[in-house]
């Protein structure tokens, strides 16, 4: 059994039907659902973030946040239990963001998503919000210096859950025409058709999409932000979804992957070619952030900026990571 105290413990769907013999009284709980995800740091920031919130807010100092890993097939169960367990607030992570499980629960602004990745808790059921699009703006903006509403061209591998928060993200902030790529033709097809349902109606943005195996990048605008919204860069042996030669030298990168073996494939061959280059940490540390603001709100109400608590996230996240200095955001 794993310890409860454990920021690194990952928990089970078995585990969480036991639940009382690991956390004797049920203080709030929040949780991360994915699979696989021991990867993740989110235990270690938000708990960093509670214990500093509960020195002020001493309401807060039995809150604590674990990891589940769980199969697509638990995941309506395990929502389930995790209401009867008396959990708070939810994070979901590849790849239960669009199951139809969560969708169901989808506000009115989250259903053109069709992504969720924060689940709140509103009595006896769950309110599903996304804090995707909002992560990546700050980070986008903060570790690329790239403002949305300057109007950039956007090329974005992929077509799951994170790739629709960064597309409607992109679209409301103002940015430029729209490539999509994918390796899957029927899924980058039902991502088109996704794409035109989900687009404001005074926008006249227009999507080109394309087959990863053969990005027509000559015909990308010079200061092109590419962004890799793929599961390529989860595994320490994986190799970047794109050849990055193939790109001029002002082009931009943003890998919404992050991992505890350093830079991703993709991350490190942009920045041996000097392109500015990020990762999804910081997009982790902010979405995180949102969320536990929302969360504590709903719960609690107590309004907390996500500034207040992000470099209490990072610096938790970096100590797990073993990246020292710790990052700014």
């Amino acid at each position: 059994m794993p310890n409860p105290l454990d920021d690194r413990a990952v928990y089970t769907f078995d585990d969480l039907k036991s639940w009382e013999v690991k956390r004797p009284g049920l203080p709030p709980s929040l949780a991360v659902l994915g699979h696989p995800v021991a990867h993740s740091v989110s235990p270690q920031m938000h708990n960093a973030a509670l214990a500093e919130l509960a020195k002020k807010y001493p309401q807060l100092k039995d809150w604590r946040y674990f990891k589940f890993d769980v199969f697509p097939e638990q995941l309506p169960l395990t929502l389930e239990l995790l209401q009867q367990k008396g959990f708070r607030g939810v994070n979901l992570t590849v790849p239960h963001k669009t199951d139809s499980a969560v969708l169901a629960f989808a506000d009115l602004h989250t259903k053109k998503l069709q992504a969720v990745n924060t689940l709140v808790r509103e009595g006896q059921n769950w309110l599903g919000s996304n804090s995707d699009g909002y992560g990546f703006i700050q980070s986008l903006h903060r570790d690329l210096g790239v403002n949305l509403r300057d109007g950039p061209e956007i090329v974005i591998m992929g077509v799951g859950g994170a790739a629709r928060s960064v597309v409607i993200a992109c679209l409301e902030e103002g940015c430029g025409k729209v490539w999509v790529g994918n390796r899957t033709p029927e899924k980058l097809q039902n991502f088109v058709e996704q794409f035109n349902r989900m687009k404001p109606a005074s926008h006249l943005h227009t999507l080109e999409a394309f087959k990863l195996a053969a990005p027509p990048t000559e015909k990308w605008a010079k200061n092109a932000l590419v962004i890799n919204a793929t599961s390529l860069g989860l595994q320490s042996g994986d190799p970047s979804p794109l050849n990055v030669s193939l790109l001029g030298p002002q082009v931009k990168v943003f890998d919404l992957i992050y991992h505890r073996q350093g830079a991703t494939a993709l991350v490190a061959a942009a920045r041996a070619r000097k392109l500015s280059a990020a990762d999804g940490l910081g997009m982790l540390i902010w979405q995180g952030a949102k969320s536990l603001t929302l969360w504590i709100k709903a719960l609690e109400g107590i309004e907390i900026k996500p500034e207040d608590i992000t470099q209490t996230m990072m610096n938790a996240a970096c100590g797990e990571l073993a990246i020292s200095p710790p990052r700014n955001v």
